[in-house]
């Protein structure tokens, strides 16, 4: 059964930046640990459970203290850039509806969206990353870093900013310097969101893996030993997997697979539903997805152990119920995370680990 999603899908993200969050996440109740001592390593943090909300939804301090609260043990404060960048037009999120498994094949159809959200779930975000200005940011990010409790722990995502006749050297730069800011706040384990567009290509930054390389060896040199982990998209190719597991091995502590699947999302009349330019297509994720976040999962593990690779794992998407947890770590999965299902189930960290007790 829906809850009221912590992330108002109804107001604008700045209204939701400023009053959120909503429902069960902001009656102020806390979710008591009865484990003594955490006893999971999370790139050297110890939680209670390997199992949070990825970047996206928890936007500021105030959400990313509630999900703290109600039980989420590692929690992404949302990507990041190294200035101002607006939001999309409201609406942000609209409901999909899907039959079965969003496959590949599926996904180079329209998709029809509204705001009926059903189970089972399935929504397009189209937010475009927007961010607050550096000071803003890292003035919030050590509040929230203060707001983890014993056995939970803040990761914080960041990325660089593609812009109009930019060069190679200057958006790895960006990268850099987004980097050199995360870490000035003292957050303990970072992420480079790297399924985000990539300079003068429509796909993604993961997808071009010389980009990938640079990138990440810029961000080491920058971070030293602060445990990085890399965001992607799903992949297709076995071989570009491999390569891509060869350079996390180099430069990065763990893999966070997937972001979200594109597709051309449209109204029932067949319309663009998201007003504005370049939003024909947008980011799936929910139900939907599922099979695709199971499948990169079920991959890199066996190209992991082949290689005999020490990175972490971790699986994201179509995590909605418990079940689905179980599923991930069945599949090989060190750590598990949560968006939609989290958004519309403020107590699905909790119902996981009653199933644990």
């Amino acid at each position: 059964m829906l809850k009221i999603p912590f992330y108002n899908p109804n107001k604008s993200y700045d209204d939701n930046y400023d009053q959120g969050p909503f429902g069960a996440f902001a009656d102020g109740e806390r979710f008591k640990q009865e484990n003594e001592q955490p006893r999971h390593d999370f790139l050297g943090q110890k939680v209670y459970l390997p199992f949070g909300i990825p970047a996206g939804p928890l936007v500021n301090t105030k959400f990313c203290k509630s999900a703290f609260s109600k039980g989420f043990d590692i929690c992404v404060y949302k990507t990041i850039r190294n200035s101002f960048f607006p939001c999309h037009p409201f609406p942000n999120i609209l409901a999909v509806k899907i039959e079965g498994d969003l496959t590949v094949e599926k996904a180079k159809t329209k998709l029809i969206a509204d705001n009926n959200y059903s189970e089972p779930l399935s929504i397009t975000n189209s937010f475009g990353v927007p961010s607050k200005d550096s000071k803003t940011w890292q003035e919030d990010v050590k509040k929230a870093i203060s707001c983890a409790g014993k056995g939970q722990a803040l990761v914080l995502s960041f990325m660089g900013t593609v812009r109009e006749n930019q060069t190679t050297e200057e958006f790895i730069a960006d990268y850099v310097l987004g980097a050199k800011l995360s870490k000035e706040t003292g957050v303990k384990i970072l992420e480079a969101n790297l399924s985000c567009p990539n300079i003068g290509n429509e796909g993604l930054i993961c997808y071009n893996l010389d980009m990938t390389e640079k990138v990440c060896q810029a961000i080491r040199k920058e971070i030293g030993d602060l445990p990085l982990i890399i965001k992607i998209g799903y992949f297709q190719s076995d071989d570009d997997l491999k390569k891509l597991v060869g350079i996390c091995e180099k430069y990065a502590q763990a893999i966070a697979s997937i972001n979200t699947v594109s597709a051309e999302i449209v109204d029932k009349e067949g319309n663009q539903a998201l007003p504005g330019k370049n939003r024909t297509r947008s980011g799936v994720c929910g139900a939907g997805i599922r099979w695709a976040g199971l499948d990169m999962v079920e991959r890199l593990v066996k190209i992991r152990q082949k290689a005999g690779a020490g990175i972490k794992i971790i699986g994201v998407g179509g995590v909605m119920k418990p079940e689905d947890y179980f599923a991930y770590l069945d599949a090989g999965a060190d750590a598990v995370m949560s968006a939609t299902g989290a958004m519309w189930n403020p107590y699905l960290a909790q119902e996981i680990k009653q199933k644990l007790s």
